[in-house]
Parts: structure tokens; sequence; C-alpha cells
């Protein structure tokens, strides 16, 4: 990563300024949370979409949505004129090593085809407490102890193991219903875990729903952010998914994840506090809507890139 100079660092925010922010998008931004559902857009769909809002960087999203031949999403990716940023693999690490061979099979699938096409980070997402489609509670919302020993050391393992191998850098995802949620539990898991082999994907909307401060959190541990989501929540919707203890899934159905700007947390602030750290970072918009309507998509991604062009990236 390139530093700027302090002159540049301590520069007025203008549009063009936000020079070392690289924006994109996701398969999640079209309502794709699974590698094969009928309710999902088809991915040339998708692709040509993507294209069409503005965006020149994508996602892979659930591995087996987009064609897991390199040569094959190569190509239709090139000729939209799209390029890969990262691939997303899921883990359970706090289980121990009993998990590990199961997670590096499924790591690894990922891994060669992000590798393949020439992204260099792979989004890790814990797995959930409780099931994002039903609900159903799948284990308690709090580690112990060694359940937190197990995720951090396990984790570092996953960074050095995908570096060496692939040369991919692993940024850990903060997520609603998971174990990596809160300001308490984020920041427990970045000082458990040694800078040089993990760092954050920090998803403006997941943070904020867990209670969070994006610009807060960039401030305090900007030498662990490696990635940004771009994401808001309504706050009405989620003061009432907290009240009633919505799980993620539903909450989702319900729209607590909304359209730029109408909600939380502010995103120019957010950007500008990411390109103070001085380093090139991508900021990929996230915007939750499984399920929805094949034609909701491609407007708001319209509408989501002209904001983020008015707020200078």
């Amino acid at each position: 990563m390139t530093s700027l100079s302090p002159s540049s660092l301590s520069s007025p925010s203008t549009p063009s300024s936000l020079s070392r922010i690289r924006v994109g998008s996701a398969p999640d931004s079209w309502g794709v949370w699974f590698p094969d559902d009928p309710r999902q857009v088809p991915w040339r769909r998708f692709l040509d979409e993507v294209a069409d809002s503005g965006y020149e960087w994508i996602e892979l999203g659930p591995y087996g949505y987009l064609p897991s031949d390199p040569a094959v999403l190569a190509e239709e990716t090139a000729r939209r004129g799209l390029k890969v940023s990262a691939g997303t693999v899921f883990t359970g690490l706090h289980h121990g090593a009993a998990v590990w061979d199961k997670t590096w099979a499924h790591v690894s699938d990922i891994a060669t085809l992000t590798q393949a096409m020439g992204a260099r980070h792979l989004v890790v997402i814990p797995s959930f407490w409780r099931d994002d489609k039903t609900g159903e509670v799948l284990e308690p919302d709090t580690l112990t102890p060694g359940q937190w020993r197990n995720l951090t050391s396990l984790t570092e393992r996953l960074g050095h193991e995908v570096r060496e191998r692939y040369g991919l850098t692993i940024v850990v995802h903060p997520h609603a219903d998971t174990h990596i949620d809160s300001e308490e539990n984020v920041t427990r898991f970045l000082d458990g875990t040694d800078s040089e082999l993990v760092s954050l994907c920090l998803d403006t909307g997941h943070y904020a729903y867990c209670g969070g401060d994006s610009v807060k959190l960039i401030e305090t541990y900007g030498e662990r952010i490696g990635y940004l989501h771009l994401k808001q929540v309504d706050p009405g919707i989620l003061a009432d998914v907290r009240a009633k203890g919505t799980p993620f899934g539903p909450a989702v159905a319900q729209g607590v994840m909304c359209e730029p700007p109408s909600g939380v947390p502010e995103l120019e602030p957010v950007l500008e506090a990411a390109q103070r750290l001085g380093v090139e970072l991508f900021a990929i918009v996230e915007q939750d809507m499984y399920p929805c309507e094949p034609d909701a998509p491609l407007p708001i991604a319209r509408r989501t890139r002209a904001f983020l062009r008015s707020c200078g990236v």
C-alpha cells in the first residue's frame, strides 16, 4: 500500500481528494445471498446491470453464483469492463481444530478462483449463531474463552495459509448475528489477532446495526482496516428490530438495510476517515435486499453510484 504525503493528509476533503477509494458493488446489492435460488436474478443479468450502473469492481458473491471456471468468468467480466476485488468465504473457526479441514476445503476453492481473477482480498464472514433465513438459534450468541482462543488463533492460521498459498489478504467481516458484531467483540477480536495476518472488512451497515461507530473504529484501529463495505441501516426499522429481537434475515426482508443516503451512518465522513489512512482501499456497496423483486436493484444501484460520485468517489 502506498502512503500519502503529510500535506495531502492534512488538506481539506474535497470530491477529488478521495483518490485512494475504489468503489464497486456486489451480488448482495442485487438480492443474491445463495449460489442458487429461484428468487435471485440470473448471474448474467447481475453482470449486465452492475456494469450499466457505472461500477468497475465487483465481488464474487456466494461461491457458485458466478461461473467458477476462471476462463469463463474472466471473459464474461472483461467484456463488460468489470474486475474482481475479492472473494467471500464463511467460517466457523471458533469450533476449533476439528473444523479446519472442512473450512480449508471451502476456502481453497474460492481462493483459487479469487487469485485467478486477479483479486487480492478474501472476505471472511464468521458463522451465524442463528440461521439467517429461518432465525433458528444454532448455538449461544456469546463465545467461551476457549472459543475466543480458537477463533483468534485459527483466523491467524487462515491468514497465514491464504497469504502463503494464494498471495491473498484476509479481511474479516463483522456481521450481525455472528460472534464478531458489536464494538466490544470487534475490538476484542482485533486485540487478539496479529495485525500482520488479519485485517478487517468494515461493513458500515452491519457495524451500525450492532451499535458501532464506523468513523471511530477507523480512527482507532486504522492500521487494521483493509477493506470497506458501504451500507446503511434505516434507524426506525432498526429500532423495531432491536425491540423485538428480530433475526437478521427477517430484518433484511423488512428493509432494515436501506438505500443511501437515507440511513445511517453517513457515508461521506466514513469515506473521508478512510482516505485519511493514506492507503488504497476498496469500498464495495452492499445493500442487503434478499429477497427482492428482480427489477428493484438496477435503479437503486444507479442512484447509489450517483450519490457516491457526489461524495467524491
